[in-house]
C-alpha cells in the first residue's frame, strides 16, 4: 500500500445530517412498541461520512452540501471544521430544518428512517459555486441522499475536467447509463444490486464493469471482477459489532487509496480495513481511522 507524500484533493457532494441512535433489545415489527435502553446522538449522513473520513486519511477535502438555519446545522460545520473539511460551500436554508435520522438498532440489526430536509435543498446552482476548484482536485466523491439532479450534474462537471468520480450508491437508486459509464467506481450493497441495476445477476453486472463495480454486504465483505477472475476480499472480526457507516468508511478509503495511485487490489484491501476500524465504534464517524492508524 503506497501513501504518497502528495496530498490528495477531493470534493465531496452529499448529505449530513445528526443521527438519533436507539438501542433495543429487537428491532420492532409492525404494529409494536419496543423500550430503548439507550439513546444516542452522532455525526452523520453519507456525504459528511465520506468528507470526514477522507479528511481523517489525510485528503484535502472540500464538502458541498446543505444544512439548516438551526442548532444541528451549526453542530454539523463546527465538527466537519474541527476534522479539517473546507465548509466553504456548505449552504444553509430557511427553507427546512438540518437533515436527521432515526436508528433503531438491536445485535448488528438496524432499521433506519432518514429525514433529508435541507439536503433536499442542495441545487445544481450550489455545485456550480465551486467550479473553480473542480478543475484542481484529484477526485470528486458521491452518495444518492441528495437529488439526482445533483448527481447527475457533478458527475458531468467532474469529466468536463478530466476527474476521477466514486459514488457509493446508497440509498439505491436506479442509475442511469450516462452516471454507470461516467463514473470510475460505484460501490453498492449486495442485496440493492438489482435496484441500481434493474437486475441482480451478480456476475454479469461485475464482469461487464470490471474493476468499476464493487459489491459490498455487512460482514464487511467486497466482491468485484478483476477482468480475469472474481475477487474476494473480506474483513471480518469480533470488532465488527456497529454496522453504520461502513460503506462510507470503505468508499472514503478506496478513495484516498486511488488517490495515492494504488492498485484496485490495494484499495480494495485498504477501504476494507478503513471499514473495519468504524465498525469497531458507535455511530458513523466515531471510528473512522486517522493515517497514523496505518503507518504509525
Amino acid at each position: 500500500m503506497n501513501f504518497s507524500s502528495e496530498q490528495p484533493k477531493i470534493i465531496v457532494v452529499g448529505s449530513s445530517s445528526i443521527d438519533l441512535v436507539l438501542e433495543t433489545e429487537k428491532v420492532p415489527c409492525k404494529n409494536e412498541t419496543v423500550i430503548a435502553q439507550n439513546s444516542e446522538s452522532y455525526f452523520g449522513g453519507k456525504g459528511a461520512n465520506q468528507a470526514v473520513g477522507a479528511a481523517r486519511l489525510g485528503a484535502s477535502v472540500y464538502f458541498i452540501g446543505c444544512v439548516g438555519m438551526d442548532p444541528l446545522g451549526q453542530q454539523i460545520m463546527r465538527n466537519m471544521v474541527g476534522e479539517n473539511v473546507n465548509v466553504g460551500f456548505v449552504y444553509e436554508t430557511d427553507q427546512e430544518a438540518t437533515g436527521t435520522a432515526y436508528v433503531t438498532t438491536s445485535e448488528g440489526n438496524a432499521a433506519i428512517v432518514v429525514v433529508p430536509a435541507a439536503n433536499n435543498y442542495l441545487s445544481i446552482e450550489h455545485v456550480e459555486s465551486a467550479d473553480k476548484y473542480f478543475h484542481t482536485v484529484d477526485l470528486v466523491l458521491l452518495q444518492l441522499e441528495v437529488s439526482m439532479q445533483v448527481v447527475d450534474y457533478t458527475v458531468k462537471k467532474a469529466k468536463k475536467y478530466g476527474k476521477k468520480v466514486g459514488l457509493y450508491a446508497s440509498p439505491a437508486q436506479k442509475l442511469s447509463n450516462d452516471i454507470l459509464e461516467n463514473v470510475d467506481f460505484i460501490v453498492v450493497k449486495s442485496n440493492e444490486l438489482h435496484i441500481v441495476f434493474g437486475e441482480d445477476q451478480t456476475e454479469d453486472i461485475l464482469k461487464k464493469y470490471f474493476n468499476k463495480v464493487f459489491v459490498r454486504d455487512d460482514i464487511n465483505s467486497t466482491v468485484y471482477f478483476d477482468g480475469t477472475e472474481m475477487k474476494y476480499c473480506r474483513n471480518d472480526n469480533d470488532k465488527n459489532s456497529y454496522k453504520m457507516g461502513m460503506g462510507d468508511a470503505f468508499t472514503a478509503g478506496f478513495a484516498v487509496a486511488l488517490c495515492h495511485k494504488n492498485s484496485i487490489d490495494d484499495c480494495v484491501k485498504f477501504g476494507n480495513e478503513v471499514s473495519a476500524k468504524v465498525s469497531a465504534k458507535k455511530g458513523s464517524q466515531t471510528g473512522l481511522p486517522r493515517v497514523s492508524d496505518f503507518f504509525s
